[in-house]
C-alpha cells in the first residue's frame, strides 16, 4: 500500500531480523566487534545480552554473513529443550544424522566432526539465541560441550545471546564454572534519540526511499518516547505511521500521525 505511494521497493520497517537492514550504532558496532573478537581469537564462550527487540538476532545473522569459509556455524533459536534434544539439534544444524537416543554416541559424533573440521582448518561456532530460557541443567550441558578440545585449542566457540535475565541466570552459584569460562561479554543498550533518527533514515534509504516522507521533530520525539530506542518498537510504530501518512496523502509525518500509529499498535480507538 504505502510502499508505492512513497516510492519504496520493499517495506522499510519489517520486524524480521534481516541483516541487510542492520544499523550499526556505536553499541551495535561494539557488540559485533566483541563477537568477532571472541570467535576469531577462539575465546570459547561469548555472552551477548540486550533488551527484547534490541537487535541481537539481526546481529547474529550479520555475524554469520561476515564469517568466511573458514567457519562452520550452528544456530539454536529455541533452547527450551532437554539436553538430549539440544545435542540432537546441534548435530542437525551441522548436517549430521542422528539415530537413537544415546547421549554418548551424540557426543562422540560431535567430537569427531569437530576434529575433522580442525584438520580442514575450520572453526565451528555455535550460537544459542534466547539463552535466558535455558534451565540450569541445560546450561551446564553447554558448559560440558566446551570440554571438547585439543591440547592447543577449543574445538567449539559458543555464543550465548539473550535478554538481561541471562545475566541474572548466570549469577547462580551452580553456574560458577560456566561463568568463569565466559571471557567476552557485552550488553547491547537501546538507541539514543539522535541514533533513532539516523536508524529511521537508514532503513528508508535501504528500502529504496527517495527522501519521502520526512518527519518533523515532534514526530521523531514521539517515536523515541514510545520505543525508548528499541529497534523492534521503532519498526512497529514507523510502519503504522507510514500507513497513516499514506491514508492522509502527506509527505511529512507529524506528531498526530505517530500518535495515531501508537494508538493502533496498542489497540486503542483513534
Amino acid at each position: 500500500m504505502y510502499e508505492e505511494f512513497y516510492g519504496f521497493s520493499e517495506p522499510p520497517f519489517n520486524i524480521t531480523p534481516d541483516p541487510r537492514f542492520l544499523f550499526f550504532s556505536d553499541r551495535h558496532r561494539e557488540a559485533f566487534d566483541h563477537l568477532m573478537f571472541g570467535i576469531t581469537e577462539r575465546k570459547g564462550f561469548i555472552q551477548i545480552t540486550g533488551e527484547v527487540g534490541a537487535g541481537k538476532t539481526t546481529l547474529c545473522r550479520a555475524l554469520f554473513e561476515s564469517l568466511d569459509e573458514g567457519y562452520e556455524t550452528a544456530l539454536i533459536l529455541n533452547p527450551r529443550m532437554t539436553s538430549l534434544q539440544l545435542l540432537r539439534s546441534i548435530l542437525a544444524e551441522l548436517g549430521l544424522e542422528t539415530a537413537g537416543d544415546d547421549r554418548f554416541l551424540y557426543l562422540e559424533a560431535l567430537n569427531r566432526f569437530l576434529l575433522d573440521k580442525v584438520a580442514q582448518g575450520q572453526d565451528v561456532v555455535l550460537v544459542i539465541d534466547e539463552a535466558q530460557d535455558m534451565s540450569i541443567e541445560l546450561l551446564e550441558e553447554v558448559r560440558l560441550l566446551s570440554n571438547l578440545e585439543t591440547d592447543q585449542r577449543k574445538l567449539l566457540q559458543i555464543v550465548l545471546m539473550g535478554q538481561p535475565e541471562l545475566r541474572e541466570l548466570l549469577d547462580d552459584r551452580r553456574l560458577r564454572q560456566l561463568r568463569q569460562r565466559i571471557t567476552v561479554r557485552y550488553h547491547l543498550t537501546p538507541l539514543t534519540l539522535h541514533e533513532t533518527e539516523h536508524y529511521i533514515g537508514h532503513r528508508m534509504k535501504l528500502a529504496g526511499g527517495n527522501g519521502r516522507p520526512t518527519l518533523d521533530r515532534w514526530a521523531l520525539r514521539k517515536i523515541y518516547r514510545y520505543s525508548r530506542g528499541v529497534p523492534r518498537l521503532i519498526n512497529a510504530v514507523c510502519d503504522k505511521a507510514l500507513l497513516c501518512g499514506f491514508v492522509d496523502g502527506v509527505d511529512r509525518l507529524r506528531w498526530r500521525h505517530i500518535r495515531r500509529a501508537v494508538r493502533e499498535l496498542e489497540g486503542r480507538i483513534t
